[in-house]
């Protein structure tokens, strides 16, 4: 290969691998970009392709939620039940031009996800873009955890995410948390899945922030 297609090819690569967005803390499984990650489970290997979906409209063959099924061997984070967290997202992000984040909870392995906290319309923009941008303006959110969260030393938190503009993508970190608590169990809506193999697509939303909303307010609610 000669070396201006070597270097083309480099650089395609470095564009792919840093596009898109990640958590960073809590460090999502096997991430390469991470906050205070834990030791790799045996036999795994860093994904240096974090940032990607994990499925879009029209792929037949989408990554499984989580995209990964073996857990850290020890919790990425550990909290209480009402506690205020700080989650952050990997710098050098794209943000297409907002869209719909979820944070949720499971304590079943990932089978079911039940939201603790949204961030609609506006993930990562904070508010209406004019226009198509891809400049992440919110790396960070903080927020309260619900009181009535059980306990539990193999909860695994999620992120979840539907882009307002480009392909249209699904993208889901999850990382395994370690929880303390009081409560028996907790019910909130269950986790919003679109542009993914089986469920609804979401259109681009061209400007109109309240694409797709219905799906997320009619949520049935799960336990």
């Amino acid at each position: 290969m000669r070396p201006h297609a070597s270097l083309c090819a480099l650089a395609s690569l470095l564009a792919a691998v840093h596009a898109h967005n990640s958590l960073s803390y809590p460090c999502p499984r096997y991430s390469s970009k991470g906050k205070d990650c834990p030791q790799l489970p045996p036999g795994q290997q860093l994904d240096y392709s974090i940032n990607s979906p994990i499925g879009n409209a029209g792929n037949d063959s989408p990554m499984p939620l989580c995209k990964y099924s073996t857990p850290w061997p020890t919790p990425a984070a550990k909290w209480a039940a009402g506690q205020s967290i700080t989650v952050s997202f990997v710098p050098g992000g794209i943000s297409h031009s907002g869209g719909h984040c979820e944070f949720s909870m499971s304590y079943d392995g990932g089978k079911t996800f039940a939201v603790i906290h949204q961030e609609l319309r506006y993930c990562f923009v904070g508010s209406k873009s004019s226009g198509t941008t891809n400049v992440v303006t919110q790396s960070s959110y903080t927020f309260n955890l619900p009181k009535d969260l059980p306990s539990s030393d193999k909860a695994i938190f999620a992120w979840s995410w539907v882009n307002a503009s480009g392909n249209r993508e699904f993208y889901m970190n999850c990382a395994d948390v370690a929880i303390s608590g009081t409560s028996k169990s907790y019910t909130g809506k269950e986790m919003t899945i679109a542009n993914y193999k089986g469920y609804p697509t979401i259109p681009e939303f061209a400007g109109n922030y309240d694409t797709g909303l219905d799906l997320y307010t009619k949520a049935k609610s799960i336990t």
